[in-house]
């Protein structure tokens, strides 16, 4: 049962579903019909708001659109549990996106998760980006909170300060010795391999900027995984930043060195959502506040 327009809730299931024929079989209806009510509401709106590609994606139009659908689906939700109980606890629940940098996600994330899950039985549908860009998934619509760098709220969105990340260089005592024998400087950062997350992630780049005051090119290693930075570091692959919770098992270990113990990154974390009066929002919120407690320093 949908409280909201169909013409609306095709509209969202095609963007999370990523087609036509997708939404289709999620609403149980045709896919004709599904593009019959996406062209109805594109005419009703005067603009086209799905651009039709593998997979279909927003159009600007469509952005501002889904980033007023995605609050009411929300309030959908919690309409229906309160009136048809059984809908709460439905297989066919609509999941909660929501977007967080990777390390969060491996240090204190699904904790909350767990807890909202196990409290709520809240399905979730987690898209995961650097911290300065999971701003960027909540601004076109496609979550409906995201953690991020940006104190400064979006337009329309409430922010709750989560705590710091505090992140350190660290690499394998054998590379340390080869790469850094008299310190960390400019000539130093400059040879010694480097490993980065993605082009995205500037975390190494600021640290590097932090002692040489200027930009180097040092040669670097693409390694999309935030847990393996900790192996790649003591694996003699190169340096890197990792979050302090993550890397505090293997300095005690003594697989891996803090290489300048005077100097580190810290990311203050935000959560940002919709602004609404919402129940699931605010559950979600103290979760995550609760659970990023433990890990981030205030």
């Amino acid at each position: 049962m949908d409280l909201i327009h169909p013409q609306l809730a095709a509209f969202a299931a095609v963007l999370e579903e990523g087609s036509f024929e997708a939404a289709a079989r999620r609403l149980s209806i045709t896919p004709s019909a599904v593009s019959q009510r996406i062209k109805a509401l594109e005419d009703r709106l005067g603009q086209v708001i799905v651009v039709r590609q593998a997979p279909c994606r927003p159009t600007p139009a469509g952005e501002k659109l889904l980033r007023r659908v995605r609050p009411m689906q929300a309030l959908e939700a919690e309409a229906l549990a309160d009136f048809l109980p059984e809908a709460a606890t439905s297989p066919a629940r609509r999941s909660i996106a929501i977007a967080v940098n990777d390390d969060s996600l491996e240090t204190w994330f699904i904790a909350a998760l767990a807890r909202l899950h196990e409290r709520h039985g809240y399905l979730f549908d987690v898209r995961v980006d650097d911290q300065d860009h999971t701003l960027e998934l909540l601004r076109d619509g496609t979550v409906l909170g995201a953690v991020t760098a940006e104190a400064r709220a979006l337009q329309g969105c409430n922010v709750h300060p989560l705590g710091t990340m505090r992140y350190c260089a660290i690499a394998s005592p054998a590379f340390a010795a080869h790469h850094f024998p008299s310190g960390v400087d400019a000539a130093s950062l400059a040879r010694a391999p480097m490993v980065v997350y993605n082009r995205k992630d500037e975390l190494q780049a600021r640290f590097v900027r932090r002692i040489t005051r200027a930009r180097i090119a040092p040669p670097t290693h693409y390694l999309p995984t935030s847990t393996g930075f900790v192996d790649a570091a003591a694996l003699g692959l190169g340096w890197c930043l990792a979050p302090e919770s993550m890397v505090a098992p293997a300095l005690k270990a003594k697989t891996i060195v803090n290489i300048d113990p005077s100097r580190w990154i810290d990311v203050p974390l935000h959560w940002q959502h919709a602004a609404v009066r919402s129940s699931t929002l605010r559950q979600i919120s103290d979760a995550l506040r609760e659970a990023a407690a433990g890990v981030l320093r205030t």
